[in-house]
């Protein structure tokens, strides 16, 4: 029984802290707030196929616009958005955002890091 509640603590606070997190981030986006968001990211931040890495802070405030308003407007997606999480990986999750057609290709990649969830990639499946 002890080992059940654990358990049931573990999850509840796990979700918590990705709500929480998720919560910074997109006001982060919304708000254009480079500093937070570098600070709620790992660095080198994955990109698309053929698309150099996010290195540093300096390089993501540099690279703003190809990551979240060139591909697809983030900001007004995430303000939608639910975290989808990842079946087989419970320490990671998606959004998935549309392109200019429509079609939610440009997806959102956060993982569970030793210091906290973290922004670590973004691909667009068009790419």
């Amino acid at each position: 029984m002890k080992t059940l509640l654990l358990l049931t603590v573990l999850l509840v606070n796990g979700y918590d802290a990705r709500n929480t997190f998720w919560q910074q981030f997109k006001t982060a986006v919304a708000n254009k707030n480079v500093d937070a968001i570098a600070t709620l990211s790992r660095f080198p931040i994955g990109m698309s196929y053929g698309i150099a890495s996010v290195k540093t802070k300096a390089d993501l405030r540099r690279r703003y616009r190809k990551v979240f308003t060139e591909q697809s407007d983030a900001a007004a997606c995430f303000s939608k958005a639910k975290p989808e999480a990842d079946s087989d990986n419970a320490k990671h999750f998606t959004i998935a955002c549309p392109d200019s057609a429509g079609n939610e290709v440009v997806i959102y990649h956060f993982n569970l890091t030793r210091t906290g969830w973290k922004f670590t990639s973004m691909d667009n499946l068009n790419e």
